[in-house]
């Protein structure tokens, strides 16, 4: 190939169309990618903890961020070869060689027929240096681009471009992208530090340039944001959260701004036995950043409003109701209450007294005014004083309160120990008492053991159906148990004066004193274990609804300790090391009166706690026999079954190595040995043999109803027939004709 001429002679090459793609450049900029941290919104908030006001987390976005300007990568176009070293097959370019090019480029690596093609280096005139594969002229495959100013791209190419997996790194800014790129622009899942310290980055989607589908954002200040985006701002569904000022919105979001539905919470910072149960608080609808239309604020000290809200304000009608159980329900303008202007409730978010003390017509019947206990502790315990003369109420209210008083300090460092069961780290400190924990107290506290089970104490302190991951405020603790109280010792005190104060201390002598804080069961006795068993909590919680449901005739009946030996038998639980003695043994632990080694009354209910600790107690059986005799069932009628069952195995993982470094090797085994068996029981096991027999009910019951169905058809068939055969019989004795003589002849008359 003479000097001058072009790189191929007689093969036409693509340049032409690559020109077309990537803008007809011949030349290279000297100044690479800049990429700078976007302003993508405002990632702090300052908004007080305990005040009701949120403050509007707006965007300020620039037109065109810096770091959204990918530089085009240089074509190879118009090379005219001015001189070339290397092998050559006849007349063509063919092995190994260097081509310089007119205006001072320079290819050196592989030629294949007169064209640049395999692995070579490719060094602009102005320095922008490749190095990587080539095909027929055009980089293609893998490789990497250098710039003057140091920053490089290494990854997929296709004719030229960035397109597939590659790395894009800043020199200027120490912007590192890593992931897809379609067509020279990132597109696709990558993530991208904006940072050396990688402080600042973003993992998620990518639409042409722009943050565009799900992904996760963390800013410079440890302020995270994870949920959608559109056009590099949150827009769609995500969750905000301001660590330094310990606030979270998870809801929906318009343009950058919170817009829609959503949950604003403050965290509040507490030390233990603090008299704040939880935090602040607001879930309802937002625009443009503030709380505006339906909404209900939860306080930190109990209050709740719910209501109407105007500018992050309560306005128009709502309901508020007040720490001590009072309520006030009517219209607010601007935060206040319409009948007091001058009075607005909720903004310190600590204990607030009623408007108009004096006002008769607004007070409860429980004045809270000269309770020794305080606002924030009203008792709830009105229908107990029912059943006291009218007379005698208040010295009785008095006098209970005074019993309370006595043991105020070990009742809060009661709730703080059971509210914190099953949390090892908590952000805000605060741990609002659940049912599920309260009734692991009164289990402790043997309670269920004085003739009434726990299924029954449930039914007494509530009338309706509630959660078991329900939140109790101290005071309704508190009232719980003056209400278990006297149910179970009033007949000790029948003719006492003072029998709900006489009832309180004697159950606060004999059970809770002795027997507080020493947490039995499987579920609370360990914290690791409570992190763990919380991931099936709740789907245990629907499967026992749904048996209460099926096996009730009454509608306040629950589950009965009968009913669960035959569950594990329907669901073909039992085996060798799991048997039915051994669930009575499970069973009996907290509760003797089901099972005591001889006799049994298996109609005795259980609670959900009962429920879920004997399953964990059956889990830690049958796991033995699945560590030592691996699955050899045939199961794969349950695979369209379990698809819905996730595993958390990441949060095992965690929790195994905090176990490891916290733990003696020994107890950090049986620790994870544990876990392990938990997990399988409920995922390969429980939930899977629960769901196939669901499936298999409703099965036979759509068998039975088209059975029932065939059958009525039948039946309407065989009427119908029947019909017809009478209406054609009725037909046929219609047609037919009386048999006369026609030539008998008439009688002939008389004659005389």
């Amino acid at each position: 190939m003479a000097k001058g001429q072009k790189i191929s002679s007689n093969i036409s090459t693509p340049e032409p169309t690559l020109s077309k793609v990537l803008g007809q450049s011949s030349t290279s900029s000297l100044v690479s990618e800049s990429v700078t941290e976007p302003d993508d919104g405002q990632d702090s908030s300052s908004s007080a903890v305990c005040s009701s006001s949120v403050s509007r987390h707006t965007n300020e976005h620039r037109p065109n961020n810096e770091h959204d300007q990918c530089r085009t990568v240089p074509i190879l176009h118009h090379i005219i070869v001015e001189r070339y070293e290397g092998d050559k097959c006849g007349e063509m370019f063919h092995g190994e060689g260097v081509a310089y090019f007119q205006g001072g480029h320079v290819y050196k690596g592989s030629f294949s027929h007169g064209l640049m093609h395999g692995s070579g280096e490719y060094i602009w005139s102005d320095g922008l240096k490749y190095q990587g594969d080539f095909k027929l002229n055009v980089p293609m495959g893998h490789g990497t681009y250098t710039w003057l100013d140091g920053s490089t791209y290494e990854g997929e190419l296709h004719e030229g471009v960035r397109h597939g997996v590659g790395v894009f790194k800043c020199f200027k800014t120490s912007t590192v992208y890593r992931g897809q790129w379609y067509l020279g622009k990132r597109q696709g899942q990558g993530v991208i530090y904006y940072n050396q310290a990688s402080t600042s980055w973003y993992k998620g989607d990518w639409v042409n340039n722009c943050r565009e589908g799900w992904g996760k954002r963390c800013y410079p200040s440890g302020n995270v944001y994870e949920g959608q985006w559109r056009n590099n701002v949150r827009h769609g569904r995500g969750t905000m959260t301001w660590v330094q000022l310990d606030q979270q919105y998870s809801g929906q979001w318009l343009n950058g701004i919170q817009d829609g539905k959503g949950t604003h919470t403050w965290f509040c910072k507490r030390v233990p036995c603090s008299q704040y149960p939880r935090m602040n608080e607001y879930t309802g609808e937002f625009i443009q950043g503030m709380r505006h239309g339906q909404g209900q604020f939860l306080y930190a000290s109990g209050a709740v409003y719910s209501g109407e809200w105007k500018h992050d304000k309560k306005h128009g009608q709502g309901k508020y109701t007040f720490e001590n159980g009072r309520v006030y329900e009517g219209e607010f303008n601007k935060d206040c209450m319409a009948e007091f202007p001058a009075f607005t409730p909720g903004l310190s978010g600590i204990t607030t007294p009623f408007p108009d003390e004096n006002d008769s017509s607004k007070r409860s019947s429980q004045s809270s005014t000269n309770s020794p206990l305080g606002s924030d502790m009203v008792l709830n315990i009105q229908t107990l004083l029912d059943r006291v003369p009218e007379d005698h109420r208040d010295q009785e209210l008095k006098q209970v309160e005074f019993a309370v008083l006595r043991h105020i300090g070990l009742l809060r460092e009661i709730y703080s120990f059971y509210s914190s069961l099953g949390y090892e780290k908590s952000p805000d400190k605060i741990f609002p008492l659940t049912y599920l924990q309260f009734s692991r107290f009164l289990m402790d506290c043997k309670v269920h053991q004085h003739g009434i089970t726990q299924a029954q104490i449930d039914n007494l302190i509530t009338d309706q159906v509630h959660s078991p991951f329900t939140a109790i405020l101290p005071r309704e603790c508190i009232s719980y148990i003056i209400i278990v109280a006297y149910h179970i010792c009033h007949e000790d005190f029948e003719s006492s004066n003072n029998i709900l104060a006489a009832c309180f201390s004697k159950l606060m002598r004999q059970n809770i004193i002795p027997n507080a804080k020493n947490v039995k069961g499987s579920l609370f006795c360990h914290p690791v274990h409570a992190s763990v068993a919380c991931h099936y909590s709740g789907r245990c919680w629907e499967i026992y609804q749904a048996l209460c449901k099926a096996n009730s005739v009454q509608p306040d009946q629950t589950l009965t300790a009968r009913q669960f030996v035959w569950l594990l038998k329907d669901l073909c639980l039992y085996d060798s090391e799991l048997t039915v003695s051994k669930v009575l043994e499970i069973l009996s632990l907290d509760s003797p009166a089901i099972h005591d080694g001889i006799y049994s009354n298996l109609d005795l209910e259980m609670s959900f706690l009962e429920f879920f600790e004997a399953l964990l107690g059956c889990a830690e059986v049958k796991g033995q026999r699945i560590q030592t005799d691996e699955s050899q069932t045939d199961t794969s009628h349950w695979d369209d079954t379990t698809q819905n069952i996730t595993e958390p195995s990441s949060l095992q993982t965690s929790l195994s190595e905090e176990m490891e470094q916290r733990q003696s090797p020994v107890l950090a085994f049986k620790e994870k040995d544990w876990m392990q068996k938990t997990q399988q029981f409920f995922t390969q096991t429980f939930f899977p043999a629960y769901e196939h027999s669901v499936k298999l009910k409703e099965e036979r019951l759509e068998l039975r109803e088209k059975n029932r169905s065939a059958l009525a058809d039948a039946d309407k068939a065989r009427l119908t027939d029947q019909l017809e055969a009478e209406e054609r019989q009725d037909e046929d004795g219609h047609r037919e004709v009386p048999n006369i003589d026609v030539n008998h002849s008439p009688p002939s008359p008389m004659t005389l």
